[in-house]
């Protein structure tokens, strides 16, 4: 694994500076103008460019070694292991093998979001072990290391799913060639962090400084789905319970408003990744990579630029959902209209373009929804639904049902409710 490769290469590092500490009494130096461990986590601004260096490893762009956890592989990687997404790439016979289970320990795509998850953690694992010794404001200091451990069980909760059996990995010096734990132990130590950082996470943030921040109620939230994913109902329950009653998040009344670029941050949105649009200007890697991958390239007949179509979905995605949802609309297309007139074409992924904000596209500043208030619903239904709770469970997922059926102007009487 390319985790297990960079240990390597740390080691020969270590072992390089081992051969040069003879020369000590020939050279010493202080170099207080370098940031290094000796002299960085000592003031409260340490602590806050600490706990931020994590987040910029969920939006970092581009692919392989600059690569972020959200950019592109990690979503693609998981939608292509699922009967939801199939590869459209050329050349990339690493996405081909996901898509049909023939892929080996050596894929780059796995080896890419092995080694972003992990790096992820790294710089975690140092947040939590050196803010403590800082002086600084109790509150402020509480509130990052909570951040910190919600980011550091996210990223475990991303890999157990995806791997099982991984190394887990809490302390800042942890051994070159850390040995596997089982998925108990993984599942009890990001829960762990989970609830500890739902003890001392704020609800919410100054509108200012909140986006892409994590909340209370994003690590129960997180948390909610950990359980369902147990099977533990009934703390999977609870857990999405503390969401709903934070009273934090409502539902659009309109699908194709969850995906606005105005609605960024908004209602629904309990914790998301932003990304940036380069100021408008097509720099293929540096923006988050919706448009680019799902978009049809038959929408250049429309003028929109750098839509590839790379991943598609599956045909039958989009047979799951009934003529009238309103979802089948907002998230595919299926026409094209050029200058010579409207094409058909096979579906396409197209819920995350604000056609009006970004007309051309070009990349998209619109952000990766982690986690969404109709998730919490949904978690909060089917986990009532386990404990034998049909009528809370049908009233939870009517919620979201009543939502499929507005068409933008009026309801229909598709996705009828559960009663």
């Amino acid at each position: 694994m390319k985790y297990t490769s960079a240990l390597k290469k740390v080691s020969i590092l270590l072992l390089a500076a081992a051969s040069f500490s003879s020369c000590k009494k020939f050279l010493e130096e202080n170099p207080k103008g370098n940031v290094t461990v000796a002299n960085y986590y000592i003031t409260e601004g340490d602590a806050i460019s600490a706990v931020n260096s994590i987040y910029a490893y969920l939006n970092s762009t581009s692919t392989g070694s600059t690569a972020g956890v959200y950019h592109s592989t990690f979503w693609v990687t998981a939608g292509l292991a699922s009967d939801e997404m199939q590869n459209n790439q050329l050349a990339a016979p690493q996405f081909d093998q996901l898509g049909t289970f023939t892929h080996t320990p050596q894929n780059p795509a796995l080896e890419e979001v092995w080694a972003m998850h992990y790096k992820t953690i790294t710089i975690a694992n140092i947040a939590i072990n050196r803010i403590p010794g800082i002086s600084m404001n109790a509150a402020l200091k509480a509130r990052l290391l909570g951040e910190a451990k919600f980011l550091r069980g996210l990223m475990y909760f991303n890999l157990v799913r995806m791997f099982g059996r991984i190394p887990l990995i809490t302390e800042e010096n942890a051994s070159l060639t850390p040995s596997v734990s089982e998925v108990d132990a993984i599942y009890a130590q990001l829960i762990t962090d989970l609830n500890e950082a739902a003890a001392v996470l704020p609800l919410s943030y100054p509108v200012s400084n909140g986006r892409g921040r994590a909340t209370q109620s994003a690590a129960n939230a997180i948390l909610a789905k950990v359980y369902l994913t147990r099977k533990e109902w009934d703390k999977a329950a609870a857990a999405a319970k503390k969401v709903i009653d934070s009273n934090q998040y409502q539902l659009w009344d309109d699908y194709a408003d969850v995906f606005k670029l105005s609605s960024r941050n908004g209602k629904e949105a309990i914790f998301s990744v932003g990304f940036g649009d380069a100021g408008g200007s097509i720099i293929f890697w540096e923006v988050g990579q919706f448009l680019v991958r799902l978009l049809p390239p038959q929408l250049s007949d429309e003028g929109v630029v750098n839509a590839q179509g790379w991943q598609i979905p599956t045909q039958h995605l989009y047979n799951e959902y009934e003529a009238e949802d309103r979802r089948r609309a907002v998230t595919f297309v299926t026409q094209v209209n050029g200058p010579n007139g409207t094409t058909t074409i096979r579906p396409y992924i197209q819920k995350y373009w604000d056609r009006v904000a970004e007309p051309t596209a070009n990349g998209t500043a619109n952000d990766f929804p982690v986690i969404r208030y109709a998730d919490v619903l949904l978690i909060f239904a089917e986990a009532n639904n386990e404990l034998g709770n049909a009528g809370i469970a049908h009233q939870y997922i009517n919620l979201v049902r009543k939502r499929a059926r507005f068409n933008g102007t009026a309801y229909t009487n598709a996705v009828p409710d559960y009663a």
